[in-house]
């Protein structure tokens, strides 16, 4: 039954049209190789990886945006490609195993303790060692296999898009899309990491993180790899360039924002959480920028630390208030959601990429999780 309805979604999504492809579908449709894939990979397993492999397919299973296939499938149609190709699909859907791969390591650099209202994987890892009274250090253990869990979804992403079908000028097109995204978001990861722990006012670092670690690799490089797959001309790139960084941007600040204030049913993880990591972020730098003496030194007294209560959370959050970092966010997520719009009134894109695009930059600008 669930193989006929796929293969239904799937004959959906692979006729050719030029009619507004619907985001749900193409998530759908990203959502069932995932799971065929993951399944192929349990059935192929040694028992001891199979609860690997459970972990994952769990964690992938429990939510996600799949903003970043999605942008790959309204690249593809923004040079022109028609319908929803499976192959398409596929190294779409290989973006998002590369997306979870970042997440579980990034949840180990941070210690993070929840993920989309749900324990991180290496902490379900951790219970998994526990519960089932293995010998060792669980919490060791964790953090161990969810390292090598990340680098197996890494090495299983590349797998994806090498086996999604691509014809081999499609593949040589798209390998050098996929390695600059790559570099970028370690790049901006490290950055990212150099400006963690001391809440500090350089709001131009903060914006170079957020270009590097969200804007080039959420929007900017899967608009490109969907279009190069279509064969682009400099044109269209140049435009998927001039949608793309402002919307990213616009995204990373909103989830600043939602990391300071946002409510934790929504956002799936503990309110606070980017107070107490002592997270670099544009909305922190305007507040340092803007403190006086005593607002600065309760920000160097509280931010960073581990310990940190709802009430010292709150003396942060009233800062972020009282500086006016917080309304000063809002206008830049606002001016960035212009810039994008505009750049889609100006680019050569049909109807079928300008439609969804333009309701992923309203999304991405308003969102509440």
């Amino acid at each position: 039954m669930r193989a006929a309805a796929a293969d239904a979604e799937r004959q959906s999504l692979t006729t050719p049209t030029d009619a507004v492809p619907d985001l749900t579908e193409i998530r759908l449709a990203v959502d069932t190789v995932l799971a065929e894939f993951l399944a192929a990979k349990r059935r192929s397993a040694r028992p001891p990886l199979q609860e690997l492999i459970d972990t994952l397919d769990g964690f992938i299973s429990i939510g996600g945006k799949r903003i970043r296939p999605v942008m790959c499938v309204c690249g593809w149609r923004a040079a022109g490609g028609e319908g929803t190709p499976e192959q398409v699909v596929r190294a779409a859907a290989s973006l998002e195993l590369f997306h979870t791969f970042a997440l579980i390591h990034d949840d180990v650099m941070d210690d993070s303790g929840t993920r989309r209202g749900h324990p991180t994987v290496h902490r379900s890892l951790t219970h998994r060692h526990r519960s089932q009274g293995r010998p060792g250090n669980a919490d060791r253990f964790g953090v161990n296999a969810a390292v090598l869990l990340g680098d197996l979804t890494l090495a299983w992403s590349d797998e994806l898009l090498h086996t999604s079908g691509l014809t081999f000028g499609q593949l040589r097109a798209a390998l050098p899309v996929v390695d600059a995204m790559r570099n970028e978001v370690m790049y901006g990861q490290y950055l990212d990491l150099l400006g963690t722990g001391r809440p500090a006012g350089d709001v131009a670092h903060a914006l170079e993180v957020n270009r590097f670690k969200t804007a080039k690799y959420t929007v900017e490089r899967p608009l490109h790899l969907g279009s190069a797959l279509a064969g682009c001309d400099s044109s269209v790139t140049d435009a998927c360039t001039a949608y793309a960084l402002p919307v990213g941007e616009a995204f990373q600040l909103r989830d600043d924002l939602l990391g300071a204030f946002g409510d934790p049913a929504a956002t799936g993880k503990p309110a606070a959480d980017d107070f107490r990591e002592g997270k670099y972020t544009v909305l922190m730098a305007l507040a340092v920028a803007q403190a006086t003496p005593s607002q600065l030194r309760l920000l160097h007294a509280l931010v960073g630390r581990s310990d940190l209560t709802g009430e010292e959370a709150d003396a942060v959050r009233a800062v972020l208030e009282a500086t006016g970092a917080r309304l000063a966010v809002e206008g830049m997520i606002a001016r960035r959601c212009r810039r994008a719009l505009a750049a889609l009134d100006r680019a050569p894109f049909p109807e079928a990429a300008t439609v969804p695009l333009r309701q992923l930059a309203h999304a991405a600008s308003a969102r509440t999780s």
